[in-house]
């Protein structure tokens, strides 16, 4: 086990510590070759605008049941992950191992290299691109990103992004409420 900085730890398997594991069926092998090197920012929050009621979770392990709210009615069906979300009190759920393909980009580009579930860690901030994100959250992810940077030599500070930069058009998430300056002030590997 790699110890990292801040105390999160990243197993030999892949797996965060300390983070809740909710194991996603929705992954597959990273393509021969392909080494992670571009973090993703997301955000989610199900249905929309609503925090703190497990359905993320429900969705990411294809469990939302889709009487619950005429939302979850239209994206039951959808197969989707995240390696990690982080909540609105800044706890860790990890979803698909590091070294997996979580599919949380769909069609996406960076740097002229497409497919950016193929070498990328997509991390979801539950939320909304217009809603403040908490303090745990930005110091969580500065943690998480502190640990990320450390243990895979190709990600660098420049090799961050948000949704919306990688399939523009299509995603505008972690959206306009995200604020980047104060994201880089809890990175302290920079």
């Amino acid at each position: 086990m790699l110890n990292t900085p801040q105390h999160i730890k990243i197993s030999e398997s892949g797996w965060i510590n300390p983070a809740r594991h909710v194991c996603s069926p929705n992954f597959g092998a990273r393509p021969a070759g392909a080494e992670v090197s571009l973090l993703v920012v997301h955000n989610i929050s199900l249905p929309p605008g609503e925090f703190g009621n497990g359905y993320i979770e429900q969705f990411f392990t294809n469990q939302l049941d889709p009487d619950l709210h005429p939302y979850f009615a239209t994206i039951a069906a959808v197969r989707v992950s995240s390696h990690v979300l982080i909540t609105r009190a800044g706890e860790l759920v990890q979803f698909v191992s590091l070294f997996d393909r979580a599919w949380h980009a769909g069609r996406s580009c960076f740097a002229g290299v497409a497919e950016c579930n193929d070498y990328s860690i997509g991390v979801e901030l539950e939320g909304t691109d217009t809603d403040a994100y908490t303090e745990a959250q930005y110091a969580a992810l500065g943690r998480l990103t502190d640990a990320l940077l450390a243990y895979f030599p190709k990600m660098t500070p420049e090799r961050i992004t948000g949704h919306c930069d990688i399939a523009p058009g299509r995603k505008t998430d972690p959206g306009e409420a995200f604020d980047w300056a104060k994201y880089y002030s809890h990175i302290t590997l920079r």
